[in-house]
């Protein structure tokens, strides 16, 4: 079980959409971070409020789940061939949940493999048995690695899945440096929306849902979409 599974569901929220050329999306995206607010979302692509309010909801029941569980899921024995990196080690941390191909900037089919699933070029999930283990520093400090690496990079399934296991994993009331991880990320997150040249409809749907996280369970208002 994957605790990324809402974020599947939340690719469809109730906007209009453009058809895309999935070439376009491999360019760099340049991000610049503003001090204030968020940039508000394209014409035609805000999420509804109700949307929103089913995607708070949704997480809330994601995150009692994993505090009600976090002992057993903690428990579990991992895999053999899952080492978590160290708290301090940035660069084991982004090759550990991007994966060495994203994180080598890799061609996905440069490799011709039939031989399952190998983890270490793919990226681990943010499955229970792993994020359980992870303290609040630990937490914290990977959700600053992963929001470090998105501001140079580009936004990825396999990121936006970790962004939102992390957020799901942390304890409120907020840590001032946690707070401004937060509000940092929900601003890269409307940058790139704008940027968002071929309007994916996944992407976008993604970016608004960190968004709507972010502004809304966190009580971040003032960053959040309003339609």
């Amino acid at each position: 079980f994957i605790l990324s599974c809402r974020i599947e569901a939340a690719r469809c929220p109730d906007v209009v959409v453009a058809q895309i050329d999935p070439r376009k999306l491999k360019k760099k995206q340049t991000v610049n971070i503003s001090i204030s607010g968020c940039q508000p979302a394209p014409e035609g692509y805000c999420p509804t409020l109700k949307w929103q309010q089913q995607q708070v909801a949704n997480f809330s029941a994601v995150r009692q789940s994993l505090n009600k569980h976090r002992n057993h899921w903690r428990s579990q024995h991992l895999d053999s061939n899952v080492t978590m990196p160290k708290s301090e080690d940035e660069e084991g941390w982004k090759k550990f949940c991007l994966g060495e191909r994203i994180y080598s900037e890799r061609d996905a089919l440069s490799d011709n493999e039939n031989l399952g699933i190998d983890y270490t070029k793919v990226g681990f999930p943010p499955l229970l048995s792993i994020v359980s283990r992870m303290n609040q520093a630990t937490v914290t400090s990977v959700l600053e690695y992963l929001i470090s690496w998105f501001g140079e990079k580009k936004f990825t399934p396999e990121l936006g899945r970790w962004l939102y296991a992390l957020l799901a994993c942390l304890e409120k009331p907020l840590l001032p440096e946690a707070h401004s991880l937060i509000r940092q990320l929900a601003r890269q997150c409307s940058e790139v929306r704008v940027l968002e040249e071929s309007k994916n409809e996944e992407q976008i749907s993604a970016l608004n849902l960190i968004i709507c996280l972010v502004s809304r369970y966190f009580d971040q208002r003032d960053l959040a979409d309003e339609p």
